[in-house]
């Protein structure tokens, strides 16, 4: 097994998609528009929409409230997190702990990508999308279908550290026929900084098969309507990145084999799994590279 990538979707990038500027009309915490659907009503508290005509609307004394600013609706921060705009947004908040940073002080982008992970899981949850399948709908249980990364980018402003409480607000939506995208923007929940930004591509693959599969008309059914139609909360990198392999790379790694902790309960190597070993290798190799330039000896 040969791993490539680049290092540069995890260094801080200050850029918003242009589209995703126009595109939003509510307010995710206050800083960056939210994703936009019809006949909506603002919370006269925070501006935050609710639909008028839906059900998932919660009534106070048969008046429309804000999740937000309904305490009793609330739910426990450190919890399973909850639906947002109208059941569009889901919101979940975690503490970093000292196991989760690494020399540095701070969260190590394995930590953050995890993060990333759990809140679309719990947001799958949350919205009655999980079969018995790791993130699969029941719809796509019954056809041994599951999710697949098939692109993703990741933008970190700066990473937090040990103690800092990190707001995650995730939501998908279409991605042409055959995929669906995933975005996150991550906060620090005290000072309302943004961290990171994140958008991702997703196809169904037959978990028996191992082979790539269109959406089903009934998996389409399922999860469209919790779709937003809302540009990347990024612009994306169009660069592709050159095909290696032992001839063409310029360092490889042979004999990596996947230990029984790499894998999910989907029986494949999870997505974050990949990052963690190259950066194990970038981070032996430039290690290497600066022992032999302080003994002055040739790369």
């Amino acid at each position: 097994m040969i791993v490539t990538a680049t290092t540069g979707a995890f260094f801080p990038v200050a850029n918003y998609s242009p589209e995703f500027r126009e595109s939003a009309s509510g307010k995710l915490g206050g800083s960056i528009d939210a994703p936009r659907v019809d006949n909506y009503k603002k919370c006269s508290i925070c501006s935050l929409q609710i639909k008028a005509n839906s059900q998932a609307s919660p009534h106070v004394n048969g008046s429309n409230v804000c999740l937000k600013h309904d305490h009793r609706l609330n739910i426990d921060p450190f919890g399973q997190g909850k639906l947002m705009q109208d059941g569009f947004v889901f919101r979940q908040s975690f503490s970093i702990r000292s196991y989760e940073i690494g020399a540095d002080r701070a969260a190590s982008i394995e930590t953050m990508m995890n993060l990333l992970q759990e809140t679309s899981l719990n947001h799958a949850k949350s919205v009655g999308l999980m079969g018995d399948g790791f993130g699969s709908t029941p719809e796509m249980s019954k056809r041994n279908l599951i999710w697949v990364v098939a692109k993703m980018q990741v933008l970190v402003d700066r990473y937090p550290t040990w103690g800092d409480v990190v707001q995650i607000d995730t939501w998908i939506a279409a991605s042409g026929k055959n995929g669906m995208r995933r975005d996150w923007l991550v906060r620090d929940s005290n000072t309302r900084d943004i961290l990171m930004r994140a958008s991702s591509l997703w196809v169904m693959m037959n978990e028996e098969t191992r082979k790539l599969s269109k959406i089903p008309g009934q998996v389409k059914t399922e999860i469209e309507v919790n779709f937003v139609d809302l540009p990347r909360v990024l612009d994306w990198d169009s660069k592709k990145l050159p095909k290696l392999d032992e001839i063409t790379a310029d360092y490889t790694r042979t004999g990596l084999t996947p230990k029984w902790s790499d894998l999910d309960v989907n029986q494949h190597v999870n997505n974050v799994k990949y990052i963690g070993w190259i950066l194990e290798e970038v981070t032996v190799r430039a290690a290497e590279i600066q022992a032999k330039v302080a003994y002055n000896r040739p790369l």
